[in-house]
């Protein structure tokens, strides 16, 4: 499973395209990583981030994803004022989400 910062249509390989989003938590996030994961997060800070918010390291990766029918993919969406350079921790009140999109 990729692990990814956002979704863009540009990730869809056909269109007409159905997604469904759903959102997990913070624990079915790191099972799914425990397992096997294929980074796709573009900045280095934003993987840092990743790596503690999932317990795991998470090598920054600036590739092209493209889903295709079936596959889903794992969303880290942040939630909050952008942040200045280098942050790699959270401050007060910023999230990560944590969302699952399927291309069906």
């Amino acid at each position: 499973m990729k692990v990814c910062n956002a979704f863009s249509l540009n990730m869809l390989a056909t269109l007409p395209a159905e997604v469904s989003v759903r959102e997990i938590g913070l624990a079915e996030a790191r099972t799914l990583v425990a397992r096997e994961f294929e980074p796709a997060v573009g900045h280095v800070d934003t993987a840092a981030i990743f790596s503690q918010q999932l317990g795991i390291p998470m090598p920054a990766s600036r590739v092209t994803v493209t889903l295709r029918k079936g596959e889903t993919i794992l969303v880290g969406q942040y939630k909050g004022p952008r942040l200045p350079e280098g942050t790699t921790v959270l401050p007060a009140g910023v999230t990560i989400q944590w969302l699952l999109v399927t291309l069906k």
